[in-house]
């Protein structure tokens, strides 16, 4: 058995694991939880949100923090113990896949520092004051709001590029394909959170 393929297959197995949990809460705060906190009630949302916020945002911040550690581990075992560094043929920037990952590390490490230093310090104070019954200061609560729209708009074209450093599409170049992906990323998105989301529930059955 091969030391470094068990060590790679740990750190990718930690990292898709975690990465589902990080992305999948966040899509669910942006497409569903944030309509529906925005209905409820004052009394009601006093009572929801210091259950729910906390436990959901344990799982978001934490799933980002393995994932982010995770990434960075592998990267650092493949390329650059394991390969040739930045460049050349196994390099990081010296070959199509790792142009890709570096994409999807850049994107993914904006996400990560979003959410330990913007996302979730706000989220404390506006949990306190939703639990206190006090008025949210609308500041903090916009920069919650732009941080978490902005890790939704940049998670498409960082899933895209994490897809293809791993070589599931080795024929689709990095130079100028980024330049698309990032663009039908942002769109897609837009249509979730803008143009379907809000009226999801409306249409049940």
């Amino acid at each position: 058995m091969d030391t470094h393929d068990v060590v790679q297959a740990l750190f990718r197995w930690i990292h898709l694991v975690a990465g589902i949990t990080w992305i999948g809460m966040l899509y669910f705060f942006n497409l569903i939880n944030a309509h529906v906190t925005a209905a409820l009630q004052p009394a009601t949302r006093r009572e929801v949100v210091p259950q729910l916020m906390p436990r959901a945002l344990w799982w978001f911040r934490w799933g980002a923090m393995l994932t982010f550690l995770s990434g960075w581990l592998m990267i650092i075992w493949k390329y650059f113990m394991f390969g040739s560094g930045f460049y050349g043929d196994a390099g990081l920037f010296g070959s199509n896949a790792g142009l890709w990952i570096s994409l999807g590390a850049l994107f993914g490490s904006i996400m990560w520092f979003n959410v330990w230093f913007l996302i979730w310090p706000a989220q404390q104070k506006l949990i306190t004051w939703v639990q206190e019954g006090q008025a949210p200061d609308p500041a903090t609560a916009k920069r919650a709001l732009y941080a978490s729209r902005t890790n939704t708009f940049l998670s498409v074209p960082m899933l895209f590029g994490m897809l293809a450093g791993s070589g599931h599409y080795p024929s689709i170049a990095f130079a100028p394909w980024f330049l698309v992906v990032i663009a039908l990323g942002a769109a897609l998105v837009y249509y979730m959170l803008f143009k379907f989301s809000a009226g999801v529930a409306k249409t049940w059955p």
